[in-house]
């Protein structure tokens, strides 16, 4: 039997291999966060209108777009809830193991624009200090603010 299933998955090579391995393997979405950070060294941080009361705080978070890069995903992100460009630095952050979910977190620097929060998901968006960061924030985005940077 395995020669057989062998034999086959050569003989349908390229499109036809993607498209069963497709169907054959668990989809994923993945999250992507930014801990986006200025040239003082303040993070950004949003106040996320759909997370659960009192955990509202955050850094900047969604889902990558089919066919987009995970550092376009931050870039399109803190553009779309806050106004402002980033650039994507290096990876900080990867995780798997979830159900459904991968989660990736990138570091980026501020570079132009003024916050302007015109996203219905974002009541509002601060810089804060590292050693100042507001309560009522996710521990995980504190742990990956405070995490050390090589």
């Amino acid at each position: 039997m395995k020669k057989i299933a062998a034999k086959l998955w050569r003989i349908i090579r390229g499109p036809m291999q993607w498209r069963v391995l497709w169907l054959w393997h668990s989809k994923f979405m993945v999250g992507v966060t930014g801990i986006v950070r200025d040239e003082e060294g303040r993070v950004l941080l949003l106040k996320h209108r759909m997370w659960p009361e009192g955990r509202q705080w955050g850094l900047p978070t969604g889902y990558a777009n089919a066919k987009e890069a995970f550092e376009d995903t931050i870039v399109r992100e803190v553009r779309e809830e806050t106004g402002l460009t980033v650039k994507v630095c290096e990876l900080a952050h990867l995780k798997s193991g979830y159900k459904l979910r991968v989660e990736v977190a990138y570091e980026a620097l501020y570079v132009s624009g003024r916050i302007k929060v015109a996203s219905f998901e974002i009541l509002e968006a601060r810089w804060f200090s590292p050693d100042n960061l507001p309560e009522g924030m996710q521990d995980s985005h504190r742990q990956l603010i405070s995490r050390q940077r090589f």
